[in-house]
């Protein structure tokens, strides 16, 4: 089971990536909003904002947080980790409910050139 730690690190790699994204993805990761990713296995959430390309991690809260984040992941620990080290295949996770993204329909079609 991946730790916190190892989860923070995750995002931080995701975001390096984002941010070295050029073209369409680089487009897609533009969005300016609250982020949320629930470790589902460590009852964690890291919560945050994407802005400027990037994923800004400010902070986690045990369980789910009080407010709601325009974008939401949940999974478990090792997803993550996996997923961002290409191990993993984010489409072929959601679909069979190993990783889960909620989001506005505008934001879900811009973000599906992130997948």
């Amino acid at each position: 089971m991946a730790t916190i730690e190892e989860c923070r690190t995750a995002l931080e790699k995701l975001s390096d990536s984002m941010g070295r994204a050029e073209g369409d993805v680089r487009e897609a990761a533009a969005l300016d909003r609250s982020v949320s990713c629930h470790i589902t296995d460590l009852d964690v959430t890291f919560v945050g904002r994407m802005t400027d390309g990037r994923i800004r991690v400010d902070g986690t809260v045990p369980g789910l947080p009080s407010e709601r984040a325009q974008i939401r992941l949940a999974m478990a620990g090792d997803d993550l980790v996996a997923l961002v080290a290409g191990e993993l295949h984010f489409a072929k996770a959601w679909g069979s409910g190993r990783v889960r993204l909620e989001a506005g329909l505008r934001d879900l079609f811009r973000l599906r050139k992130l997948l």
